[in-house]
């Protein structure tokens, strides 16, 4: 990360805003309501490290029983005492972050929670560092079934680095799963120096194509859109400054698996979900345009296929089909502004 924007988000979060009520847009605020169980989770949080959540979505993919987990950018560590609950005391989860008063708010309660949760020792540890410079932590390659991140990929520069990064600590088969702020276009170079914006996770916000680029550059080669929301500014001198440019809340779920294909392609396939999974009990969601009732035959590309039967979520479907006939490519499977359409294209089969 470059020292000058570094220093000022460390400035920012851990000076300027004293709570997610200093913040001047939504941009750096979850709307999702979360399932029941992960509710109850976020209650066993400690008010005070609530108090300075600045996220912008809902980290908690499902299957984390037993996992290790790795939170870039955890701040105070609102996600990773939710995330330590849902990989259960055989779980571990890590969390990195860059500016040290938001970790001592996180250190502060390690222990407080370790007593609410019941367990004989923490599961959860904090690291201070540079998420664009991972390789400089004592984080072991291909050691984390998966990482998520929490609004902070934007105030990073190299957003390339903190992607390569990621996907080297990742395990085959492992995940990238986090939320961040998207643009429908580049944001200007003037915006991009503003420091409010920059606090706010508007200026460093990617064009969505761009994010597209960099991640399949990084090897995740088939970035998959989970929700978003298009961002409201009520603050009116940042939203006259911003003009045009229209921001997004956006959630990806980027998949360590080798040799996916650049798009969808047909080869007949099909998955049943056989249940069990918690929180999704009825209708499994992988991504805006998989979201896979119970005990119905669920036509998929082979990338889909793929991305079920290769990590975590095997266990839970039955797989029909192979890669031995190519029929073409999914049909819709285009290339215009993603978001805002998760909720129409929510139909049966693939995008």
């Amino acid at each position: 990360m470059n020292a000058n924007v570094l220093e000022e988000a460390k400035r920012y979060y851990g000076e300027v805003l004293q709570s997610s009520a200093d913040l001047r847009t939504d941009a750096c605020t979850t709307s999702q309501a979360p399932p029941a169980h992960v509710r109850t989770a976020l209650e066993r949080v400690h008010p005070d490290v609530r108090a300075r959540y600045f996220g912008c979505g809902l980290l908690a993919p499902a299957c984390l029983e037993g996992a290790r987990v790795l939170d870039l950018g955890c701040g105070a560590g609102q996600d990773v005492y939710l995330l330590a609950q849902l990989v259960g005391e055989r779980g571990a989860v890590v969390g990195v972050d860059a500016t040290p008063r938001q970790l001592d708010v996180a250190r502060a309660h390690q222990e407080w929670h370790r007593q609410k949760f019941g367990y004989e020792s923490s599961n959860v540890t904090f690291l201070e560092g540079d998420i664009a410079r991972l390789g400089d932590l004592p984080l072991a390659p291909g050691s984390f079934d998966i990482i998520v991140s929490n609004c902070v990929v934007n105030l990073v520069e190299d957003k390339a680095a903190v992607l390569a990064g990621a996907r080297a600590l990742l395990k085959p088969g492992g995940e990238f799963y986090f939320s961040d702020v998207y643009a429908d276009r580049r944001v200007p170079a003037d915006l991009r120096q503003d420091a409010v914006l920059s606090g706010e996770c508007l200026a460093g916000a990617l064009y969505w194509n761009d994010f597209l680029r960099l991640a399949r550059g990084a090897g995740f080669l088939d970035p998959r859109l989970v929700s978003d929301r298009r961002l409201a500014i009520s603050d009116e001198a940042i939203a006259a400054r911003c003009g045009a440019v229209r921001f997004f809340s956006a959630t990806y779920r980027l998949f360590n698996i080798a040799g996916l294909e650049s798009a969808c392609e047909d080869y007949g396939q099909a998955v049943r979900y056989l249940g069990g999974v918690r929180g999704a009990e009825d209708v499994f969601t992988l991504d805006g345009h998989h979201l896979i009732e119970k005990g119905r035959m669920f036509p998929v590309c082979g990338n889909t296929f793929r991305m079920l039967k290769e990590t975590r979520f095997a266990p839970y479907f039955e797989f029909l089909g192979d890669e031995s006939r190519h029929y073409g490519i999914f049909k819709g499977c285009g290339v215009d502004l993603p978001f805002g359409a998760t909720e129409e294209t929510a139909a049966a089969g693939c995008c």
